[in-house]
């Protein structure tokens, strides 16, 4: 017991959900991670195929099936006409406006840059900084819902 006393004990509940703000910030996150692998293995020359379970209905018996299937991830990027190349935000449907003029791509001139803008997007989204932007992204899905 003398290995607890030279710790500082306190009491503590862990809170039941996240903070909706925080939940946006994961699920931005994990949506830059994805891209940030789909552009890893382009760069490697292998194909990305992330899965994920689906339940269907069997016709025959009726009987519920859970079956892993290949999991379909859009490219945010693309070769502009001058040959550069265009990464987009995107939050579910919406592209995200990266400054107050109304921006919504960054250009970039390589995969390598790609590949580092991708690891410092989810850094600094993670740490905040696109907060409004997904907030304004959400506020425009749920009054598309009200009409």
């Amino acid at each position: 017991m003398s290995v607890l006393t030279t710790l500082k004990l306190v009491t503590s509940k862990r809170p039941a959900v996240l903070s909706p703000i925080v939940q946006r910030r994961n699920k931005l996150a994990a949506k830059v991670h994805e891209q940030l692998e789909l552009c890893q293995a382009k760069k490697a020359g292998q194909q990305y195929a992330p899965t994920k379970m689906r339940t269907f209905v069997n016709a025959t018996t009726g009987e519920q099936v859970t079956k892993e299937v290949a999991k379909r991830v859009r490219e945010w990027f693309y070769v502009a006409d001058s040959g550069k190349i265009n990464l987009t935000i995107r939050y579910g449907s919406k592209t995200l406006a990266l400054n107050k003029k109304g921006a919504n791509a960054i250009e970039l001139s390589t995969g390598d840059e790609l590949i580092a803008t991708l690891t410092s997007l989810k850094t600094a989204i993670l740490a905040g900084d696109f907060d409004e932007a997904i907030n304004d992204a959400s506020n425009a899905t749920r009054t598309a819902f009200g009409k």
